[in-house]
């Protein structure tokens, strides 16, 4: 395992420093809302709705569906014959793909992969395990339309990212081989809310609160059992999973669910690079030509896609 802690570029931008109380503002206002959750959806959809404002040209960006599912496929200027299977966050209970239509062009862009991002169902009105069960038909779906599974990615961020992960476990109970990599943004892993982190990042993080997340535990799991290794994949038997990228800001509430996460990898024989970023927050990829960090971490996904190729 490599920890990187990166301050790129440095010192902190001008434009991260600006960003930051328009973050807590916007996308953090609405991912703290109580109330209904449809509410919050749309909340979350307005705060987010300059996505298509960053798009990258040359890509092409359709609406469609997928193993059953609304999704949206960007498609890249020339193709590597690469796949990227992209879950979005938000708490099992919010978001939506359309939110990463940045993303995922500069993704395609940089690598040449097809980006392929459904809508998987939401809690509270389909809970735990209705999510996973999409992302791995997703994931089956490629498979079965011929494409190997070493050129396939499956990535996310927050609640998205530690659906990868159980997504990539489910495969291998299944008997379903691997994919090439997984992809790692600011992952939720723990859903029983341990990390030291939740407390000592309070005051440093933008986009969460440790409140809100019990909220989204609530709707997602029920009276399931919080440790599940498929709801929350670090307490899970990592072996034989594929090669891990997680990224993370090291002033949000998530960090200790990426370095635990990290370390039980290392321990489990799983290849992992971990990146620990300055000046940061939680998902800041989501935001890139705008932001001088997510166009670095973009390209430092990019180059983990090429390594493990």
């Amino acid at each position: 395992m490599s920890l990187l802690r990166y301050a790129n570029p440095r010192p902190v931008s001008i434009r991260a420093r600006l960003l930051r109380p328009l973050i807590r503002l916007t996308i953090g206002r609405a991912m703290r809302r109580t109330g209904s959750f449809e509410a919050q959806r749309r909340q979350l959809l307005r705060a987010g709705g300059s996505a298509r404002l960053f798009e990258v040209r040359g890509t092409r960006i359709e609406a469609g569906t997928f193993a059953g599912l609304p999704t949206l496929t960007v498609t890249p200027p020339r193709s590597s014959g690469l796949h990227l299977l992209y879950l979005h966050g938000g708490g099992y209970a919010v978001g939506a793909a359309s939110l990463y239509r940045s993303l995922a062009s500069r993704l395609a862009l940089l690598t040449g992969a097809t980006v392929t991002m459904p809508d998987y169902r939401l809690a509270p009105e389909h809970p735990f395990p209705a999510g996973l069960d999409d992302a791995l038909a997703a994931y089956r779906a490629l498979l079965d339309s011929g494409i190997e599974a070493g050129r396939i990615f499956i990535g996310g961020d927050s609640a998205g990212g530690g659906l990868s992960l159980a997504c990539a476990l489910a495969a291998r109970e299944a008997g379903v081989p691997q994919p090439g990599g997984v992809i790692c943004l600011s992952p939720w892993t723990d859903l029983t809310i341990s990390g030291g982190s939740i407390r000592t990042n309070r005051g440093t993080e933008l986009v969460l609160a440790p409140d809100s997340t019990e909220r989204y535990v609530n709707a997602y799991l029920g009276q399931r059992d919080a440790r599940s290794p498929l709801a929350s994949p670090l307490f899970a038997d990592l072996r034989g999973l594929a090669p891990m990228l997680i990224q993370v800001s090291g002033h949000e509430i998530l960090l200790d669910d990426s370095t635990r996460l990290a370390t039980a990898a290392q321990s489990a024989g799983v290849p992992v690079e971990l990146q620990v970023w300055d000046g940061v927050w939680h998902v800041w990829q989501a935001m890139p030509k705008l932001l001088p960090e997510a166009d670095a971490a973009l390209a430092a996904i990019a180059a983990f896609i090429q390594r493990s190729t």
